[in-house]
C-alpha cells in the first residue's frame, strides 16, 4: 500500500488538510510572530522573504499541510511529513510550528495523533529531528510519547537531536 502523503485528517480541534498556494497569507499571518522561532535553528523565519523560502520547500515536498482550528476555521499552524523510507519503514514528522494561542499540548497532543494514527498504517516508525537547544519542542515530542534514539544531520545540514516513536510503543501509548 503507497503512503499518502498529504491526507485530511479531522480530529476534534483541528483539520490538517494539504497546504495550497493560497494558503500563504494566512499561515504568513501566523508565522511572523517572531517569539514561535525564538528556541528554533531558524530563527529568522518570522520574516516574509526568509518564511517565503519556507513555503516554497512546503508546497514541493508533497507532504505539508496546513493546521485550521475547527471552532474557528482559521489557519494557526503547519506541520509536514517528510523523508519517507518505505525500506526501513519509517518517516519524519517535523517542520511544525502553531500560533503561540494554540500551545500548551491539546493542539499539539491532537495534531500529532492524528498523524500517527496515519502513519502507522504505512510505516514501523516516526521520526522527529528537533533542533538540540529547542526545549519546548523537545519537551512536546516527549509528551506524545518521543524516546531520545540520538542525533543526526537533518535536510537543511544542522545537527538535530532525534526522537522516534515505534508502532508497538505508539499502541501500548493507547
Amino acid at each position: 500500500m503507497l503512503f499518502d502523503l498529504q491526507p485530511t485528517l479531522t480530529g476534534a480541534l483541528l483539520q490538517l488538510r494539504p497546504l495550497r498556494e493560497d494558503d500563504f497569507d494566512g499561515l504568513f499571518a501566523v508565522a511572523a510572530d517572531r517569539l514561535i522561532w525564538q528556541q528554533h535553528p531558524a530563527s529568522d523565519r518570522y520574516q516574509e522573504p526568509v518564511f517565503r523560502e519556507f513555503f516554497r520547500g512546503a508546497l514541493e515536498s508533497g507532504g505539508a499541510f496546513v493546521v485550521v482550528d475547527t471552532a474557528g476555521g482559521g489557519i494557526i499552524g503547519s506541520t509536514r511529513y517528510h523523508g519517507y523510507e518505505p525500506t526501513s519503514s519509517q518517516i519524519e514528522i517535523g517542520f511544525t510550528f502553531l500560533a503561540r494561542s494554540h500551545w500548551g499540548g491539546r493542539y499539539n497532543g491532537e495534531m500529532k495523533r492524528l498523524m500517527l494514527d496515519h502513519a502507522f498504517r504505512f510505516v514501523d516508525r516516526v521520526v522527529f529531528l528537533v533542533g538540540p537547544t529547542n526545549w519546548r519542542s523537545r519537551r512536546a515530542v516527549e509528551k506524545i510519547g518521543g524516546v531520545l534514539a540520538g542525533t543526526r544531520r537533518n535536510a537543511a545540514g544542522r545537527d538535530s537531536v532525534a526522537y522516534e516513536i515505534t508502532a508497538a510503543g505508539y499502541a501500548m501509548l493507547r
